[in-house]
């Protein structure tokens, strides 16, 4: 991590705006680029970029490797000679503000598909540019692009039945989910040109992001990328590992992991995902991890390690349970896997998440680390007896350097969607600290961000926009109708650039002032 105080945006790109159904690589991503660049900023955070499933998380991914192929842009397919414009024509009725993800994958991956078909096309070097891809990437890609295949015929089947889907340790056949070596040949000889579609959407995919990014980086803007600790149990990543994740003979999870009660959770939050067997993972070396971190690292110029206190220790919770409160502590390596990490990858520019329930030794860990934690200003304000916690850390006059700071996150509501949800109690205690009056709520919060000695600040676009709740990206333990929030089309207020550029120079972090 730089040094110099910056200060960036968080945006998925599936919110970015444009004509597909769903924000993508292409046109609206480098505009939105050179959008950052004018209003002064230095850096641009985005959630996981891997395939999302059922509930269309980017925190459930199908793979930590692989990208998402609903992200690729349907323009630069055209001008590489993979769609013909008329393929993209009629348009679906897509909404404007939101991502409907049934309607874009019935639309889009046919798309896809029908490039893949025409992959390499007649573009020099694209042959070997795929080639030297799969190479680089067969650690990860071959078992990737064979259990999507896999998923994809044992989906058809399981709907064929009537079921929503089929995840590995659940439906499918037992030699393949097992991964039996006669099985897992018959099925690469059948699924061969499925197989070969997915690592071609990969190449795809892949190619347009770094063509991103390389733009993003020309104008002094850099990637934020977003590493979740746990992965999910219907992914290539458990599929294809089994022995370093705590499973049943039949690759169920025998423990999850999730949180106890928290300021999201009344019950906390029961994420399901198959916790590490770390004593398998300490007899590789960590080598998943270290590939793990070095394809992060490959894709973006900085990561940040979602809930980073389960690198010391973890909430366990037996399988089955309905809630996440019984459960019990368990120690992680961390020190040694970061140790292990550095050595193999050298420096590491990584942002710690290390919110929720966060002990002196998580502080230790983290430290010693040398990793930013964060500081979320709408948790600076949760309730207390009188009115405020004057020692609360999240609170700019607790701030540190070494910190990232947030008006709120992915998780959080929105910030003036958060602040009409008070009790007129609570907002009186957050006008008092603030000197406002609260009619200009999401940019006081913005201008509290920028002004903290915490060395770097990232607001969400929406508190830029100043928007409601209806632009929330998403409620912790719910299920649908999140992860959808679009931006519309010249929705980006040219005014609320100029306020952000000029906020941004004031307290030191355009570009020009470091």
């Amino acid at each position: 991590m730089s040094d110099n105080r910056t200060s960036g945006v968080l945006l998925h790109p599936t919110s970015l705006p444009g004509p597909h159904g769903i924000g993508d690589l292409g046109e609206g991503a480098f505009r939105f680029v050179d959008l950052l660049a004018a209003a002064g900023q230095s850096l641009w955070q985005v959630l996981p970029l891997g395939p999302t499933g059922y509930g269309d998380s980017p925190y459930a991914s199908l793979s930590s490797f692989a990208g998402n192929p609903l992200l690729l842009s349907l323009d630069g397919l055209v001008s590489r000679g993979l769609l013909d414009p008329s393929d993209l024509s009629p348009l679906p009725d897509f909404p404007p503000n939101r991502v409907d993800y049934g309607l874009v994958v019935s639309w889009k991956m046919p798309l896809l598909a029908k490039a893949a078909s025409r992959f390499p096309g007649s573009e020099a070097g694209d042959r070997g540019g795929f080639e030297e891809f799969s190479r680089a990437n067969e650690s990860w890609l071959d078992d990737y692009a064979l259990y999507m295949a896999l998923k994809e015929r044992f989906d058809l089947r399981a709907r064929a039945r009537g079921a929503q889907g089929a995840a590995w340790n659940g439906s499918w056949d037992r030699d393949i989910a097992l991964r039996e070596p006669e099985a897992l040949a018959r099925w690469r000889r059948e699924l061969g040109e499925a197989v070969r579609v997915q690592k071609v959407w990969q190449f795809l995919f892949f190619r347009q992001w770094s063509e991103l990014r390389a733009y993003a980086n020309s104008k002094g803007i850099r990637l934020v990328g977003d590493i979740p600790i746990f992965v999910a149990p219907d992914s290539a990543d458990v599929w294809a590992n089994r022995a370093l994740f705590h499973l049943d003979a039949n690759g169920r999870p025998t423990v999850v992991a999730g949180v106890p009660p928290d300021y999201f959770s009344a019950t906390g939050q029961l994420w399901g995902n198959p916790l590490y067997d770390w004593e398998a993972l300490r007899a590789t070396g960590f080598t998943w991890w270290i590939e793990r971190m070095a394809a992060a690292l490959r894709a973006v110029d900085i990561v940040r390690i979602d809930h980073f206190r389960g690198f010391e220790s973890y909430w366990e919770i037996p399988a089955g349970a309905l809630t996440a409160e019984r459960g019990r502590w368990v120690k992680a390596p961390g020190r040694e896997l970061f140790a292990r990490v550095k050595a193999a990858l050298g420096s590491l520019p990584v942002m710690a998440e290390d919110l929720g329930i966060i002990t002196p030794e998580v502080t230790k860990l983290r430290d010693e680390l040398g990793f930013p934690g964060m500081a979320v200003l709408q948790f600076a304000f949760v309730p207390k007896a009188g009115g405020l916690d004057a020692g609360n850390p999240f609170l700019p006059h607790n701030h540190r350097s070494d910190m990232v700071v947030y008006t709120g996150t992915h998780d959080n509501d929105t910030t003036l969607g958060w602040y009409r949800g008070l009790s007129e109690a609570e907002r009186d205690v957050i006008r008092r600290y603030l000197a406002r009056d609260g009619n200009d709520i999401a940019w006081d919060f913005v201008r509290m961000a920028l002004s903290s000695v915490a060395r770097h600040a990232i607001v969400p676009l929406q508190d830029l926009l100043a928007l409601d709740s209806s632009a929330r990206m998403n409620r912790p333990s719910t299920v649908g109708g999140n992860w959808a929030w679009r931006l519309e089309p010249g929705q980006i207020d040219r005014g609320a650039l100029d306020r952000l550029g000029e906020m941004t120079g004031l307290y030191g972090r355009s570009p020009q002032e470091l």
